[in-house]
């Protein structure tokens, strides 16, 4: 790189390679920079849309599984509700299976008859 002329006394300044090496080394570190930046964000974008769409997708599992929890829940209280009303039929059968037992013993036709006995 020449050395530009000082106006003052005439002379020449000594400019070392070095600074100007360094000068071309930022600009070129400054745009090697931008890139990536404009790629970072590009790929930001792209990270912050994929994560929209598994916030998405986290969001609809969950409702699913809070409306299969609920159902769940309805369904055992319907187990429940029908385990009680068997057992409550069941009870009840045994003491009307217990009362024709008792009606039929104390009426005379359902008597057994004992045909041997009455030949001999």
């Amino acid at each position: 790189m020449e050395s530009p002329l000082d106006e003052e006394d005439g002379t020449f300044t000594n400019i070392s390679l070095a600074d100007d090496s360094e000068y071309r080394s930022r600009k070129r570190s400054s745009k090697v920079e931008r890139a990536p930046t404009t790629m970072m964000n590009a790929d930001m974008d792209a990270v912050e849309a994929e994560n929209q769409v598994e916030l998405e997708e986290k969001t609809r599992l969950i409702n699913q599984v809070l409306e299969l929890q609920h159902t769940l829940e309805d369904l055992s209280a319907r187990v429940d509700a029908v385990k009680e009303e068997n057992l409550k039929l069941k009870s009840e059968n045994q003491v009307l299976g217990q009362y024709i037992e008792n009606l039929m013993s104390a009426s005379s036709v359902f008597q057994t008859t004992d045909t041997k006995s009455k030949r001999k």
